[in-house]
Parts: C-alpha cells; sequence; structure tokens
C-alpha cells in the first residue's frame, strides 16, 4: 500500500527514528502504524527521544509503605488519559514498591519498561520525584495519597504522635508548603520579595517611618505561605509549630500532579 509523507512524520515523530527508516518499517508493516513502532524498536531504530521536550504535566503519585521505610513516586505523563491506563497505573506501583525495597535509584530496573509504555501511549513519560525515607525507633513518618493520585506526601517528624502526623500530612497536601525553614528560602528570593513589599507600601502612601515595620509584617505572612511550621492546619490561626508542640519535623516531601 501507499505510504503517505504524514506517515512517516508522524512514525518519526513517535518513535525519533529517522525518516528513511520510518518510511521502510511503514512499508515493511503494511502501513499498520503499530507493527511499524515495533519493528524500528526491534532494529533499535526507536528512540523516543522527539517526545522529551513535550511537557508532561499530567500522572500518578503513588506511595508504598512497610515496617523498614517509606516510599513516594511520582511517574508523569502528557495527559490524564494516559495516566489512567491500566499499564500506567500498574508500573507506578511496581516502581513504588521497587524504591520501597531498594531505594530510588532502583528505578533504573524498569528503563525498559518505562521505554515500554512511551512507546505504547506515544507521550513523553517520565520521573517526577522519586523518594524513600527509612524508618527508625525514634521516628514516625506517615505516607498519604491525596486525590487517587493527585498528589502524595511523606513527612518524617520526632516526638510527634501518628494521628496528628497523618493531620499534618493531609494539610502540606492542602497547603502545598516549600521550605521546612526560612534559612532553606534563598536569599536572593528573599530579598527581592522585600523589595517589591517595600514598593508596595510607599505606592500605597505609609509613612515613612513605619515602612520597616509594615514590610516586615508582610515579609512574615509571606513566609508563613511557604514555611510549613509557619503555617496555619488547613489555613486556621492554630500553626502547624503550635499543632505539634515540643515534636520535631525533620523532613517531608510533596510531589504533585500539574
Amino acid at each position: 500500500m501507499a505510504i503517505s509523507a504524514k506517515d512517516v512524520q508522524e512514525l518519526r515523530r513517535s518513535t525519533g527514528a529517522g525518516m528513511m527508516d520510518a518510511k521502510k518499517a511503514l512499508t515493511e508493516a503494511d502501513g499498520d502504524f503499530e507493527a511499524a513502532v515495533q519493528i524500528l524498536r526491534e532494529k533499535g531504530l526507536a528512540k523516543a527521544a522527539g517526545r522529551s521536550d513535550r511537557e508532561n504535566s499530567e500522572g500518578i503519585v503513588v506511595v508504598a509503605e512497610n515496617d523498614e521505610a517509606a516510599a513516594l513516586v511520582h511517574l508523569k505523563s502528557e495527559t490524564d488519559f494516559a495516566a489512567k491506563s491500566d499499564d500506567f497505573v500498574k508500573l507506578a506501583h511496581e516502581l513504588a514498591e521497587l524504591v520501597l525495597a531498594k531505594g530510588p535509584e532502583a528505578v533504573a530496573e524498569k528503563a525498559e519498561a518505562v521505554e515500554e509504555l512511551k512507546l505504547t501511549v506515544k507521550e513523553n513519560i517520565d520521573f517526577g520525584q522519586v523518594v524513600r525515607y527509612e524508618k527508625s525507633s525514634d521516628t514516625v513518618i506517615d505516607a498519604y495519597v491525596h486525590g487517587g493520585g493527585r498528589a502524595g506526601v511523606l513527612v518524617e517528624a520526632t516526638g510527634v504522635d501518628a494521628e496528628t502526623l497523618h493531620e499534618i500530612a493531609l494539610h502540606i497536601a492542602f497547603a502545598k508548603p516549600s521550605f521546612l525553614s526560612r534559612a532553606e528560602i534563598p536569599a536572593d528570593e528573599v530579598e527581592r520579595e522585600r523589595a517589591a513589599l517595600l514598593e508596595i507600601t510607599k505606592n500605597e502612601g505609609k509613612p515613612e517611618a513605619a515602612w520597616d515595620k509594615i514590610v516586615d509584617g508582610r515579609l512574615n505572612a509571606w513566609f508563613a505561605e511557604r514555611v510549613l511550621p509557619e503555617q496555619g492546619v488547613f489555613g486556621e490561626k492554630e500553626t502547624v509549630a503550635s499543632r505539634i508542640g515540643d515534636g520535631t519535623i525533620n523532613r517531608f516531601v510533596l510531589a504533585m500532579v500539574g
């Protein structure tokens, strides 16, 4: 059958193969697109590289947990349709279990499966956050997935009971903090915000003698939007720091689809 230039171009876009290789594969497959993809793959010519620069803001976040550790894997896709497919969800869970057992670097063991999925769904499949927290007798860890995999949280604390820490995990998914302390925020970012707040304050016609105090107050509010312990739990007045009392949040990770 006749092979159109459009068909060749689509095969090239989907696999990263050269023009002549794509045309030969389509000819060999009698125009069957999926068969041509498989032919190129078997010949080592399907790189799926052409998709690597396409936005992949969809996907799924999966967590896995046992007595020794907790793991989180964010597998990214271009569309929600692909992310909800059985093969995609199954691979995400397999990856989470692998990371739980061996650590984040173990995802390399599934490289072939990831490449296979790229060819199957014809999308840019890649990893977002891949994290494993080791458990100890001195800490407590909560692993939480929100919205059917739209967000996932791992949070580790010392001196915090499991029920309270789970509440904090839910809060993290709700409030989306970026930092555990003010010290983690880059100094240049803080200075840019301070300068912007100063200009806003000046333009409002506030008395010059009050500028520093007003800017400090607004900057504190800016910190409270980003720093976990300073956030109000679920937007209420009580802060996370107050809720955990003498306990300490050691670390957290938030992975989000979108």
